[in-house]
């Protein structure tokens, strides 16, 4: 891997993290394009550590909100009269959210890096998931607020992301849906879906870099791969917030069913293959 793959790999993570389009799916096109090995271990891992960059973004950009919450949160821990408060309550939706993929990912590590690493499981995913956005789109009510997140949002939500581990099938999408699916508005189940990417992409990051750092990889192309996927990704989170503001995540629908059809066709077609 070199310094042009980094930084082609790094638009594309900073571009597709936070959009429901799957950044793994299209990771794994792109680094399939570039001529890497998707069964190598060291380019799975490449992926995982390049998404902290993303995940950075997100930090940056809601460190205000991110500090207000863990603040009331470990406030909470001592003092009674702060466990009412929204944002302590956020903090424990978070973390509560957060652990059936942290387990998931543990337990089905072999899989992941395995099996599903193939352009086979990212077409259908595509478009398989394609359906369950409209549907979410179709049957949302958005009656509820940020303000009205329960626990069982979050544990339901947290439930959903293991889908996600899915290539093709996007975090963001995945858990934009199920907000939509229990009556959040756009913007609530938005702001939740990048809350819970902090803990469960960081953790991934982290727990791939020995693997990354093994010598496949130079770690010039890693940072560099990093840095592009911050700065990208921090205007796609801001794009995102005001695009779901006033449209719908079904405007994604047409792009990921035509990307997953075309892939499934090349690789029917014998014209690529799967990993």
């Amino acid at each position: 891997m070199d310094y042009l793959d980094a930084v082609i790999l790094g638009i594309v993570e900073g571009l597709t993290e936070f959009l429901p389009v799957s950044s793994t799916g299209h990771l794994t096109i792109a680094e399939k394009a570039l001529g890497l090995e998707l069964d190598d271990p060291a380019v799975t891992a490449y992926t995982a550590v390049i998404q902290t960059g993303a995940i950075l973004a997100v930090v940056v950009y809601f460190a205000r909100d991110i500090a207000r919450i863990a603040t009331a949160w470990t406030r909470g821990l001592y003092d009674a009269e702060w466990r009412g408060h929204r944002d302590h309550r956020m903090g424990w939706y978070v973390i509560v959210g957060s652990i059936p993929v942290g387990v998931a990912g543990l337990l089905g590590k072999n899989l992941i890096k395995g099996d599903l690493r193939s352009l086979w499981v990212v077409g259908i995913a595509l478009v398989a998931w394609s359906v369950v956005m409209w549907l979410a789109e179709r049957v949302a009510t958005q009656e509820r607020s940020e303000k009205q997140l329960t626990l069982r949002d979050a544990l339901v939500i947290g439930l959903v992301q293991i889908v996600s581990l899915v290539p093709g099938v996007s975090r963001s999408g995945a858990t934009i849906s199920a907000g939509l699916f229990l009556g959040l508005d756009r913007v609530a189940a938005t702001r939740l879906s990048f809350f819970l990417s902090i803990p469960a992409l960081m953790a991934a990051g982290i727990y791939e870099l020995p693997d990354a750092l093994d010598g496949s990889i130079p770690v010039g192309p890693m940072v560099v791969g990093t840095v592009v996927a911050f700065v990208v990704a921090f205007a796609s989170v801001a794009w995102l917030l005001r695009f779901v503001a006033h449209h719908t995540i079904a405007w994604f629908v047409p792009y990921r069913v035509v990307l997953g059809v075309a892939i499934l066709v090349l690789l029917g077609a014998g014209v690529m293959s799967a990993t």
